[in-house]
């Protein structure tokens, strides 16, 4: 199985993402994390489930109705690419 890398940009996405919900609720930023790291962990499992990506060579995990998650998978990681809202211009 392949371990899974974050870029620093998606980890910036995630904390922007994380900070904006949390100053409207606590909790919606925190079942919105837990769910980030419950699918993210499972990726090395199943790393094709997930639909190819906009962009060619990546994939998308959908984690919410709004985020997406965009990764790549490579020979040595799965590396994380960005966390997107739904709604944001991609690529």
């Amino acid at each position: 199985m392949l371990p899974i890398q974050w870029r620093t940009e998606a980890q910036t996405d995630l904390t922007r993402i994380l900070g904006y919900l949390a100053e409207r609720s606590q909790q919606a930023a925190f079942d919105l994390y837990n769910n980030i790291d419950q699918v993210v962990s499972q990726l090395p499992q199943h790393p094709y489930l997930y639909r190819c990506g906009r962009v060619a060579g990546t994939r998308e995990l959908v984690v919410h109705p709004n985020y997406v998650i965009v990764y790549q998978i490579g020979t040595a990681s799965i590396e994380i690419i960005s966390v997107l809202h739904a709604r944001q211009q991609y690529p």
